[in-house]
Protein backbone atom coordinates (compact mmCIF):
# COMPACT_ATOMS: atom_id res chain seq x y z
CA UNK A 1 0.00 0.00 0.00
CA UNK A 2 1.48 3.89 -0.59
CA UNK A 3 2.16 5.72 1.67
CA UNK A 4 -0.80 8.42 1.03
CA UNK A 5 -3.78 5.90 0.59
CA UNK A 6 -5.32 4.43 4.02
CA UNK A 7 -8.44 2.37 4.96
CA UNK A 8 -10.97 5.23 4.50
CA UNK A 9 -14.41 4.61 5.98
CA UNK A 10 -15.42 4.59 1.89
CA UNK A 11 -12.51 2.25 1.28
CA UNK A 12 -13.32 -0.32 4.00
CA UNK A 13 -17.67 -0.33 2.74
CA UNK A 14 -16.37 -1.00 -1.18
CA UNK A 15 -14.41 -3.50 0.33
CA UNK A 16 -17.10 -4.56 2.39
CA UNK A 17 -19.25 -4.75 -0.69
CA UNK A 18 -16.96 -5.85 -3.28
CA UNK A 19 -16.13 -8.78 -0.98
CA UNK A 20 -19.37 -9.83 -0.36
CA UNK A 21 -20.62 -9.98 -4.41
CA UNK A 22 -17.97 -12.78 -4.43
CA UNK A 23 -14.90 -10.81 -6.45
CA UNK A 24 -11.41 -11.90 -5.51
CA UNK A 25 -9.14 -10.22 -3.46
CA UNK A 26 -7.05 -9.29 -6.72
CA UNK A 27 -10.29 -8.00 -8.58
CA UNK A 28 -10.73 -6.21 -5.40
CA UNK A 29 -7.02 -4.76 -4.47
CA UNK A 30 -7.41 -3.55 -8.48
CA UNK A 31 -10.52 -1.64 -8.21
CA UNK A 32 -9.45 -0.37 -5.12
CA UNK A 33 -6.30 1.26 -6.31
CA UNK A 34 -2.89 1.55 -4.60
CA UNK A 35 -3.32 -1.84 -2.70
CA UNK A 36 -2.14 -4.80 -2.67
CA UNK A 37 -3.98 -8.51 -3.01
CA UNK A 38 -2.12 -9.06 0.62
CA UNK A 39 -3.58 -6.04 1.53
CA UNK A 40 -7.42 -6.78 0.87
CA UNK A 41 -6.83 -10.34 2.26
CA UNK A 42 -4.88 -8.76 5.85
CA UNK A 43 -7.79 -5.78 5.88
CA UNK A 44 -10.70 -8.92 5.57
CA UNK A 45 -9.32 -11.00 8.08
CA UNK A 46 -8.76 -7.90 10.70
CA UNK A 47 -12.51 -6.80 9.61
CA UNK A 48 -13.75 -10.92 10.23
CA UNK A 49 -15.88 -10.45 6.95
CA UNK A 50 -16.52 -14.17 6.85
CA UNK A 51 -17.67 -16.68 3.66
CA UNK A 52 -18.79 -15.37 0.60
CA UNK A 53 -22.23 -15.17 -0.13
CA UNK A 54 -23.34 -18.77 -1.58
CA UNK A 55 -24.94 -17.74 -4.69
CA UNK A 56 -22.13 -15.08 -5.90
CA UNK A 57 -21.95 -14.76 -9.58
CA UNK A 58 -18.96 -15.81 -11.89
CA UNK A 59 -17.87 -14.13 -14.60
CA UNK A 60 -18.94 -15.95 -17.84
CA UNK A 61 -15.13 -15.03 -19.12
CA UNK A 62 -14.01 -17.02 -16.50
CA UNK A 63 -15.96 -19.99 -16.02
CA UNK A 64 -14.80 -22.89 -17.57
CA UNK A 65 -16.74 -25.05 -19.35
CA UNK A 66 -17.61 -28.99 -18.88
CA UNK A 67 -15.63 -29.69 -22.02
CA UNK A 68 -12.45 -28.09 -20.75
CA UNK A 69 -12.60 -29.95 -17.39
CA UNK A 70 -9.64 -32.25 -17.12
CA UNK A 71 -10.17 -35.82 -16.25
CA UNK A 72 -8.99 -37.08 -13.29
CA UNK A 73 -5.38 -38.89 -13.65
CA UNK A 74 -4.22 -42.21 -11.20
CA UNK A 75 -2.40 -40.44 -8.17
CA UNK A 76 0.92 -42.20 -8.85
CA UNK A 77 2.17 -44.50 -6.34
CA UNK A 78 3.93 -43.36 -3.43
CA UNK A 79 7.97 -44.46 -3.05
CA UNK A 80 8.48 -46.31 -0.36
CA UNK A 81 10.11 -44.03 2.41
CA UNK A 82 13.65 -44.69 2.94
CA UNK A 83 15.04 -43.75 6.33
CA UNK A 84 18.39 -42.32 6.85
CA UNK A 85 20.78 -43.51 9.58
CA UNK A 86 22.03 -40.27 11.45
CA UNK A 87 24.09 -42.66 13.80
CA UNK A 88 27.14 -44.38 13.69
CA UNK A 89 26.94 -48.44 14.37
CA UNK A 90 28.41 -49.60 17.40
CA UNK A 91 32.14 -50.62 16.33
CA UNK A 92 32.91 -54.54 16.59
CA UNK A 93 34.89 -55.36 20.02
CA UNK A 94 36.68 -58.31 21.01
CA UNK A 95 33.72 -61.11 22.33
CA UNK A 96 35.34 -61.53 26.04
CA UNK A 97 32.86 -59.84 28.49
CA UNK A 98 34.55 -56.57 29.91
CA UNK A 99 33.32 -56.41 33.75
CA UNK A 100 32.33 -52.98 34.11
CA UNK A 101 34.00 -51.18 36.34
CA UNK A 102 33.21 -48.46 39.05
CA UNK A 103 33.04 -44.59 38.54
CA UNK A 104 35.61 -43.91 41.05
CA UNK A 105 38.11 -46.86 39.74
CA UNK A 106 37.65 -45.36 36.05
CA UNK A 107 39.14 -42.37 36.91
CA UNK A 108 41.91 -43.79 38.65
CA UNK A 109 42.49 -46.29 34.94
CA UNK A 110 43.29 -42.83 33.13
CA UNK A 111 46.29 -41.22 34.67
CA UNK A 112 45.72 -37.91 35.32
CA UNK A 113 48.67 -36.82 32.91
CA UNK A 114 46.98 -38.00 30.43
CA UNK A 115 43.62 -35.79 31.29
CA UNK A 116 43.10 -32.96 29.22
CA UNK A 117 40.80 -29.70 29.55
CA UNK A 118 38.75 -28.43 26.64
CA UNK A 119 41.42 -26.08 25.52
CA UNK A 120 44.08 -29.08 25.27
CA UNK A 121 41.84 -31.11 23.37
CA UNK A 122 42.54 -32.38 20.01
CA UNK A 123 40.65 -34.41 17.19
CA UNK A 124 43.08 -37.71 18.05
CA UNK A 125 41.91 -37.46 21.43
CA UNK A 126 39.12 -39.38 23.99
CA UNK A 127 36.52 -37.49 24.43
CA UNK A 128 35.31 -39.11 27.12
CA UNK A 129 33.92 -36.44 30.34
CA UNK A 130 35.88 -36.97 33.78
CA UNK A 131 34.10 -35.28 36.98
CA UNK A 132 31.22 -33.03 37.49
CA UNK A 133 31.75 -30.10 34.44
CA UNK A 134 31.03 -26.91 36.88
CA UNK A 135 34.44 -27.44 38.67
CA UNK A 136 37.64 -26.84 38.01
CA UNK A 137 39.35 -30.02 37.78
CA UNK A 138 36.79 -30.85 34.96
CA UNK A 139 38.99 -32.85 32.02
CA UNK A 140 38.21 -35.24 29.05
CA UNK A 141 39.85 -38.29 29.37
CA UNK A 142 42.67 -38.04 26.24
CA UNK A 143 44.01 -40.70 25.69
CA UNK A 144 44.49 -41.89 21.81
CA UNK A 145 41.12 -42.38 20.22
CA UNK A 146 40.06 -45.16 17.77
CA UNK A 147 40.31 -43.64 14.17
CA UNK A 148 36.85 -42.06 13.42
CA UNK A 149 35.39 -42.65 16.82
CA UNK A 150 35.50 -39.38 19.98
CA UNK A 151 36.52 -42.21 22.17
CA UNK A 152 40.00 -44.24 23.31
CA UNK A 153 38.93 -48.36 23.09
CA UNK A 154 38.27 -48.59 26.91
CA UNK A 155 35.07 -45.77 26.32
CA UNK A 156 34.01 -47.27 23.52
CA UNK A 157 33.29 -50.15 25.06
CA UNK A 158 31.33 -48.24 27.59
CA UNK A 159 29.14 -46.08 25.41
CA UNK A 160 28.56 -48.91 22.28
CA UNK A 161 27.10 -51.77 24.15
CA UNK A 162 24.76 -54.26 21.93
CA UNK A 163 20.93 -53.36 22.63
CA UNK A 164 20.44 -56.93 24.41
CA UNK A 165 23.45 -56.05 27.01
CA UNK A 166 21.28 -53.01 27.35
CA UNK A 167 18.62 -54.52 28.06
CA UNK A 168 20.06 -56.75 30.35
CA UNK A 169 21.96 -54.08 32.39
CA UNK A 170 18.40 -52.15 32.48
CA UNK A 171 16.94 -55.28 33.92
CA UNK A 172 19.31 -55.23 36.50
CA UNK A 173 19.20 -52.05 37.81
CA UNK A 174 15.29 -52.23 38.37
CA UNK A 175 13.97 -50.66 35.08
CA UNK A 176 11.46 -52.31 32.50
Amino acid sequence: MEAGLSWTDERVALLRRLWEDGQSASKIAAQLGGVTRNAVIGKVHRLGLGGRVKGAEVDAASAVKPAEVEKPVAAAPIPELVVAETHRPAPEFPTAAVPARPAATEAAAIPVSQRVTIMDLRESMCRWPLGDPTTPEFRFCGARSITGLPYCTHHAEIAYQPAAERKRDRRAAGFR
